[in-house]
């Protein structure tokens, strides 16, 4: 019989698995402690548990973390790793070190089948899902591998007290970003429950407000999320207008930039922000212009398809790849398109690029995919966008 991995759980699912083992809720409670707080994964060091059950568990469950191909460093203090995830496919997770924060990006699929022009991992294709346990075992290692190298911050600390009455377990991570190799809502059966373990107090002790999941646009999915267990929203949004968007993010055929505005608005009824993050990966000469920003104010202002939508943008500079072909935005360009919306009085940042040098920055993200969808092929025949460059949206 093969073993249960413990990482695949929320703490729900625990206690159903530990009273089925004959057990009481609390008993799970120390396990989800042992497991998430302290990093063990062996059963013999819960000191704290009946030996009856670390007998019991020993012989039906494991805590298995995924084994770790590579580890690179930054020097801008950005680390990223390689995960095995089996059957020749890897998925990569970045940690990000700022002066008040340390965030993990986390991947949810081998590969992704969204297909976006100016994402590295959308040209490798899609292989499969991850389960609860692989996307959990991203920050299980991160963190208590960050911990063990006494990383370079201030850790934060963890609201709950430790076992058996210690300190309180200090935590490197702050904020945990879905925005890894994958569409997280195209995965929603596991993502969930991951969302589960990262809020609750047991575990990781992360706020709404400090998990954010990105999404492409998968509108049902977006308004399930609202409802189930609504934490930051960033959409990747990318251009002003269904035109541009439809070769940019293919799933705006199926979902166009009214359909998800709309999901916007209704998200942020529940949201534990009062506002939306739109991504924006600034290209080159294809929706770059202070045309397309003024294009922009106008979609998300109260005279757009659905009215005003409470926003902020993120410009990303584009990090070039040679499938892509295209390229980054000339930083005056991008100085002059962000100066359009916050003149517009949209919030606007311009995202610092970091880990650059190690593949680490955003839309970088490759890791090593079985492709199942002939990505290569579809993207080979797809619009050539820089036949489509203008200084008109």
């Amino acid at each position: 019989m093969t073993a249960v991995n413990l990482l695949d759980f929320d703490l729900d699912a625990l206690a159903a698995y530990c009273e089925r083992l004959g057990e009481k809720r609390f008993r799970a409670v120390q396990l989800f402690r042992w497991i998430h707080q302290r990093g063990a994964t062996d059963f013999e060091q819960m000191t704290d548990l009946a030996k009856s059950l670390r007998s019991k568990l020993s012989g039906v469950a494991v805590i298995q973390p995924l084994p770790v191909i590579s580890e690179h460093a930054s020097t801008d203090g950005t680390v990223k790793w390689l995960f095995d995830v089996g059957a020749g496919n890897a998925v990569e997770a970045v940690f990000i070190p700022e002066d008040d924060r340390g965030t993990l990006c986390v991947s949810s699929q081998a590969g992704c089948a969204v297909g976006c022009r100016f994402c590295s991992t959308g040209h490798q294709g899609f292989s499969r899902n991850l389960s609860t346990g692989e996307i959990l075992a991203q920050l299980w290692y991160a963190e208590h591998s960050l911990r063990r190298h006494a990383a370079t911050r201030t850790p934060h600390r963890l609201g709950p007290q430790g076992l058996q009455g210690t300190q309180p377990v200090e935590r490197v991570i702050t904020n945990v970003v879905m925005m890894g190799m994958g569409e997280p809502l195209q995965n929603y059966a596991a993502v969930l429950p991951a969302l589960r373990v990262m809020l609750d107090d047991h575990g990781y002790g992360l706020s709404r407000r400090r998990v954010t999941v990105s999404t492409s646009g998968v509108v049902p999915m977006m308004d399930r999320l609202g409802a189930d267990l609504p934490v930051a929203l960033a959409v990747s949004l990318h251009a002003p207008d269904d035109a541009l968007r439809d070769p940019l993010v293919p799933i705006n055929r199926k979902y166009p930039l009214a359909e998800l505005l709309g999901a916007c608005q209704r998200y942020l009824k529940t949201a534990p922000r009062d506002f939306i993050t739109f991504e924006y990966c600034m290209l080159d000469g294809v929706n770059d212009t202070e045309a397309h920003a003024r294009a922009l104010l106008a979609l998300v202002g109260s005279q757009g398809p659905v009215g005003r939508v409470p926003c902020k943008f993120n410009l990303i500079p584009f990090n070039p790849f040679p499938a892509s072909g295209l390229l980054r935005s000339k930083r005056e360009q991008v100085e002059a398109f962000a100066r359009v919306l916050i003149e517009g009085g949209l919030v606007t940042t311009v995202r610092k690029t970091r880990g650059d040098d190690i593949d680490a920055a955003c839309g970088q993200l490759a890791g090593e995919v079985q492709d199942r969808t002939r990505a290569v092929v579809r993207m080979t025949r797809g619009p050539v966008l820089a036949a489509q460059r203008s200084d008109q949206p």
